[in-house]
């Protein structure tokens, strides 16, 4: 039995690495120690179709594996180079693919297996069949329409002037004649303000109290949504304000689930419900959006929220890409494109407009915004000279740029203390120093630093590095005078993994204070107001967060972003990427940049996954 490793060619062996993963390769091996294969060609298939799901892909598109394999792969051309040609016609005698529970599924096209278009991991076309069998359910089921919908409408929205269309109207229009409903958006587009009326609307009509379901994937993010539609709750009648709920939870709650579950337990958890919203939908994996749709009854209503041009889901799988440029949900999508956050000038707005540019080359504009925008570091003496209230908050430059060479500069922890300034006040008291002990910290003050906090964040592309998460994080806490041990007042932290016993959920944010008693303790906010204190030593899964990625901070935003780009290229350096992380900046951003090229390169690089639900 020939073994994958032995299939190596000279360009792989020279270079002393593989693009596949020890899995990849076990996989493809244990297939063919089950049933062997005479062609080698079958094991390779096996290994890509491994290497494609854990890269996010949901299977390997056998159409384009003839011509763009580096592309498609994510491999360099010396690495493509080694294929062995006419993998894709060996699909159609592959042995793995034969009968309902074959590990691997090939797709067709027109039945002819020679011109198979897809080989999926069965769990991957599992998942798929399940989103499009729901969705198909869903749609075919006629769904009870308020009569006087359109007064309706009339009241809860105020014509535009312009005479340009109500997006936000036609969202609520379109949700409120079909079981499940996409509205995409980029920030302050409105898909809050939007469902809250739509919640409204509903509620308004029913002959009985809704029972309603907020929920998003990530603890942060439950929390955004929380505070969003509480906020949006308040210029909505007092009457509605006991039924159409605030209180959002993880997808991973709501659903009864945990990260080792899959769509097709026996033990699926169906919700009753009337109405389910989930914000962040692009942060939801292929085989959670299986479970989801699985759980929420074909005769409710299922409306999902996100930004299509956002960072996908961790996991494998673009669904929420996948659907609304796709043909599935078409009729059922809408895209609402004014934003309330950024105004037409703004700095911040016209960065996410180039970066987000369906163009062949967007490094012009960009070039032009970058040398366009001052130098974050002279700036300060400036803003430090302003009284920071909101009309004079206005006149600082909304985007700026860095480009110091080294995270060890001393300049930039001017510029990191500067914009942790008001945070770095309030906790002084709250610190020891050779004169007086710490001075213990209330709820009220928990709270003020949490919020404090967030006025300034560091975001990267990657985490190892010298621009990296992790080498970032003991800058910064040597540049604020932090860190002189492991657990110290003021240290940040962000749980990186669910603790139902704790009630934490991956992504929540806490800092470490001297509580009521002066024992150190990390105070986690609570969605109703309060703080919730936790012993260091019960937090097993932590990482510190002054600086996080990218991904990490999906579902949040800060007041000031120093988004951070690599100075060597990188593959997880990309347009959504970008666009992900500037777009989480409220007012102020500043881009590092050491090489631009990079930048450029970066902005030019799109996210590509491979899946079916876009057909």
């Amino acid at each position: 039995m020939t073994a994958l490793k032995d299939l190596l060619k000279q360009p792989w062996e020279h270079a002393h690495v593989t693009p596949l993963t020890g899995l990849d390769t076990a996989l493809a091996n244990l297939l063919n120690s089950k049933q062997p294969s005479d062609d080698p060609r079958h094991l390779w298939l096996a290994a890509l179709t491994s290497h494609q799901w854990g890269r996010g892909h949901a299977c390997l598109d056998l159409a384009m594996l003839p011509t763009h394999a580096a592309e498609l792969l994510g491999w360099s051309d010396e690495h493509a180079a080694a294929l062995p040609p006419h993998l894709r016609e060996a699909s159609a005698t592959l042995p793995w693919t034969q009968g309902e529970a074959s590990p691997l599924v090939l797709a067709t096209d027109g039945g002819d297996a020679t011109t198979g278009a897809r080989l999926y991991l069965r769990r991957a076309w599992t998942a798929e069949q399940h989103i499009r069998q729901n969705i198909a359910q869903r749609l075919a089921l006629p769904c009870e329409v308020p009569a006087d919908l359109q007064p309706r409408l009339d009241a809860l929205f105020t014509p535009i002037a312009s005479g340009e269309p109500d997006m936000q109207r036609l969202a609520c229009e379109v949700a409120a004649q079909h079981h499940i409903t996409l509205i995409t958006g980029g920030p302050g587009t409105g898909k809050t303000t939007t469902v809250v009326k739509l919640l409204s609307l509903l509620v308004g009509t029913a002959t009985r109290d809704l029972q309603i379901h907020l929920a998003a994937p990530t603890g942060k993010a439950a929390a955004r949504l929380t505070e969003s539609i509480s906020k949006a709750l308040k210029h909505m009648p007092a009457a509605l304000h006991t039924r159409i709920p605030t209180q959002a939870q993880t997808l991973h709650r709501l659903l009864h689930t945990n990260s080792r579950s899959q769509p097709n337990d026996t033990a699926l958890h169906h919700l009753a419900t009337d109405v389910v919203v989930v914000d962040e939908a692009s942060m939801i994996d292929l085989e959670m959006m299986a479970r989801l749709l699985r759980a929420v009854p074909a005769t409710a209503r299922l409306i999902l929220l996100g930004d299509k041009d956002q960072l996908a889901s961790v996991e494998a799988g673009a669904v929420m890409s996948q659907l609304c440029t796709g043909s599935l949900l078409k009729a059922q999508t809408v895209t609402l494109v004014h934003s309330h956050r950024f105004d037409a000038q703004s700095g911040i707005g016209q960065w996410a407009r180039a970066v987000n540019a369906d163009v062949a080359d967007n490094t012009p504009a960009l070039q032009a915004l970058w040398h366009a925008a001052p130098d974050w570091l002279t700036t300060l003496p400036l803003q430090q000279r302003m009284q920071l209230d909101e009309d004079e908050a206005t006149a600082e430059p909304d985007v700026t740029r860095l480009q110091l060479s080294s995270a060890q500069d001393p300049k930039l922890a001017v510029g990191l203390r500067y914009g942790w300034r008001h945070w770095l006040a309030l906790l002084g008291a709250h610190r020891p120093n050779k004169t007086a002990p710490a001075s213990p910290c209330s709820d009220a003050q928990a709270l003020a630093l949490l919020q404090a906090f967030t006025e300034f964040c560091v975001l990267c592309a990657v985490r190892e590095g010298p621009l990296g998460v992790v080498q970032l994080n003991t800058q910064i806490e040597r540049a604020l005078g932090l860190g002189q041990s492991t657990w110290y007042a003021g240290r940040p932290v962000m749980v990186t993994r669910n603790d139902y016993a704790l009630e934490l959920m991956n992504g929540d944010v806490g800092l470490c204070l001297p509580s009521a008693d002066g024992v150190l303790r990390v105070a986690f906010p609570e969605a109703k107001g309060g703080v919730r204190w936790v012993m260091p030593s019960r937090l097993d899964s932590v990482d510190t967060v002054f600086a996080m990625t990218v991904h990490k901070s999906q579902g949040s935003e800060f007041d000031h972003v120093l988004l951070v780009i690599p100075a060597q290229e990188s593959p997880v350096l990309t347009r959504e990427l970008v666009y992900t992380g500037l777009t989480r900046a409220r007012l102020r951003l500043t881009l590092w940049a050491p090489q631009l090229g990079a930048l450029w390169q970066g902005c030019a690089r799109r996210v590509f996954r491979s899946g079916g639900l876009g057909d």
